[in-house]
């Protein structure tokens, strides 16, 4: 399983928009690519404006390519990218260790 993490900085006074719009994208979109397996989505307390969105994934290319290549991408985009400040920062990360 792959690990997408996504930090987002969003426009000041844009939190209710974003946290409507952002569960509304999960839900609505990124939930029916391929390979995905799930998502967390946590907001700042000390920084109001940053979101850390984790997504889980199959394999990097349901991510990078099934889903970053498709139309639905742009449906995504289109839901969350105007309460963006600046492009959000995306990394992938494979498990090394876990504890529940």
């Amino acid at each position: 399983m792959i690990l997408e993490l996504a930090d987002i900085r969003i426009q000041a006074g844009q939190q209710a928009a974003f946290d409507e719009a952002i569960l509304r994208g999960l839900d609505e979109v990124i939930s029916k690519a391929k390979g995905f397996r799930g998502y967390k989505v946590n907001k700042g307390i000390e920084s109001p404006e940053r979101y850390v969105l984790m997504i889980f994934w199959d394999t990097l290319e349901n991510h990078t390519v099934d889903f970053r290549e498709s139309p639905a991408f742009l449906q995504w985009r289109a839901i969350v990218g105007s309460c963006f400040a600046v492009p959000p920062v995306v990394e992938h990360f494979s498990l090394l260790g876990k504890s529940v």
